[in-house]
């Protein structure tokens, strides 16, 4: 299983940038994250200036998102759904779509899920719901 730290999530999202940036050949993985970086501009900015962003905090405390984290749930959302786990992902996400909601809108709607599952897990220890990840996905109000 691939866990990259911090630094290496972070430099990976990084480099995307600059091969972007620069013209230079991506991975599939690497076009992948430029697609999702592509969505969020308000990033580019963090992206193109790693002396002064690698380290950085973001706190929910401060009302700050993690832009590392928000794109590293997309990537893990994007490859969930690539090979519908949990069982039924896909068919969540295309009740979304076919619902009228937008595809960036309908990851975010799955990253909200995603989020309070893996929350829900740390907090009892317990492994990830698949079930309940998908209830909080298809339960949501639109």
């Amino acid at each position: 299983m691939f866990n990259p730290s911090r630094e290496q999530a972070r430099d990976f999202f990084f480099e995307v940038w600059r091969k972007e940036s620069e013209r230079l050949p991506r991975t599939p993985l690497e076009d992948q994250a430029w697609q999702i970086i592509a969505r969020h501009p308000e990033y580019h900015a963090i992206l193109s200036n790693p002396s002064k962003y690698r380290d950085k905090d973001w706190t929910p405390e401060q009302g700050e998102t993690n832009p590392f984290l928000h794109l590293s749930l997309h990537l893990g959302i994007s490859e969930q759904l690539s090979i519908d786990q949990p069982p039924g992902l896909r068919a969540a996400y295309a009740k979304l779509m076919s619902a009228g909601i937008a595809s960036h809108d309908a990851d975010h709607r799955v990253m909200d899920a995603l989020a309070e599952t893996i929350w829900e897990s740390q907090r009892t220890g317990m492994p990830p719901d698949g079930a309940a990840y998908l209830q909080r996905i298809w339960g949501k109000e639109d």
